[in-house]
């Protein structure tokens, strides 16, 4: 079974965006990919270890920390009180998935309209 990581907490610190988790992050991997839950307003970053997947989730109220590493290409990090790891390739994947959502329906209509008002509008 997919492990989720469901991001509550982020922050800005030393031109970084990091994103701060209780849950372990041991032995995780950045698997450099961004998937859309569409359902749940919220982007997906994949991570790996030996075993399995293991889904890092922003959801929508993490939006404008999203926008503002994007806009600013700041690094983008996962951290617990242990460790931290480096989402590796986070800005041409943001990039990517949001240039897929525009205009295309295949992802909702409401989320669609969500993301070309937050992300963008000119």
């Amino acid at each position: 079974m997919k492990k989720k990581i469901i991001i509550e907490t982020a922050i800005m610190n030393d031109n970084k965006l990091i994103f701060e988790t209780d849950d372990s992050i041991k032995g995780l991997m950045p698997r450099e990919q961004i998937l859309v839950d569409s359902d749940n307003s919220a982007f997906v970053y994949l991570m790996e270890d030996q075993d399995d997947y293991t889904y890092i989730v922003l959801p929508e109220n993490l939006w404008s920390y999203l926008k503002a590493a994007l806009d600013q290409k700041l690094p983008v990090l996962i951290k617990t009180n242990l460790e931290q790891i480096e989402l590796i390739n986070f800005h041409d994947e943001l990039e990517y998935v949001l240039s897929n959502i525009k205009g295309n329906s295949n992802y909702g209509d409401e989320f669609v309209s969500k993301v070309e008002g937050f992300f963008l509008s000119v």
